[in-house]
């Protein structure tokens, strides 16, 4: 299994994006939490800021839409070059058309599910999507525990994933660190979301090596 570690700019210092992401230069994917203040309660920052972003790194950027209207804009943040963009199920319309627009910028379209959502129209629809994200808190706030039952949601992906033989992207965001990241692995997930798992270390780029080696020997 090919383990990708997107660490979440929610942990890294606001005022200092360029000198951050050179800190974590082994990353796969920079991922960038868009909260727009509705749809979660936490605020961050929109489309200037995204488009910002793409000139001061070479890493592909994983935008991930917190906000409340990701029909009008998702295909804007796609638009901006990033590598993909996800919005949450609980926010859209039309879960399937959306994901087109998406894909229709180059971009990979993910689609995410909060805690207490079910994955069934996500799976039922899974050949639309590049990227299943299943959130193991609730969305807004960096910093919080992995709620442990979302663990049965990320099998459930898995198994379909795997039936389908779709080349589906399964990710996870929420509380993820070195001492979890091998179980929330075994339960079938290949792309992880950390935030302080990652920012709080002296050296990142080590700890995404730490963070990757860790999810491989979970998935084994």
């Amino acid at each position: 299994m090919t383990v990708r570690i997107h660490p979440s700019i929610l942990s890294a210092d606001f005022v200092n994006f360029e000198r951050e992401f050179e800190t974590i230069s082994a990353s796969d994917s920079i991922h960038v939490d868009v909260m727009d203040g509705h749809f979660v309660p936490n605020l961050t920052f929109g489309l200037p800021m995204v488009k910002r972003m793409q000139q001061i790194t070479t890493v592909p950027l994983d935008v991930h839409l917190m906000i409340s209207n990701p029909d009008d804009f998702a295909q804007a943040y796609a638009d901006t070059g990033a590598a993909s963009v996800t919005f949450h199920a609980e926010a859209t319309a039309d879960m399937v058309a959306l994901a087109k627009k998406i894909r229709s910028s180059g971009a990979k379209a993910g689609v995410a599910v909060k805690p207490n959502t079910r994955l069934d129209e996500v799976l039922e629809n899974l050949s639309e999507f590049d990227l299943v994200l299943v959130m193991t808190v609730e969305p807004g706030f960096g910093g919080q525990r992995l709620i442990d039952s979302c663990l049965d949601k990320v099998q459930e992906a898995r198994s379909e994933i795997d039936r389908t033989g779709l080349s589906v992207l399964l990710q996870v965001d929420g509380g993820i660190d070195a001492s979890n990241i091998g179980r929330v692995a075994s339960h079938g997930a290949d792309t992880f979301v950390a935030g302080s798992g990652v920012f709080s270390a002296a050296d990142r780029n080590a700890q995404i090596s730490i963070l990757r080696d860790a999810a491989r020997a979970g998935a084994m």
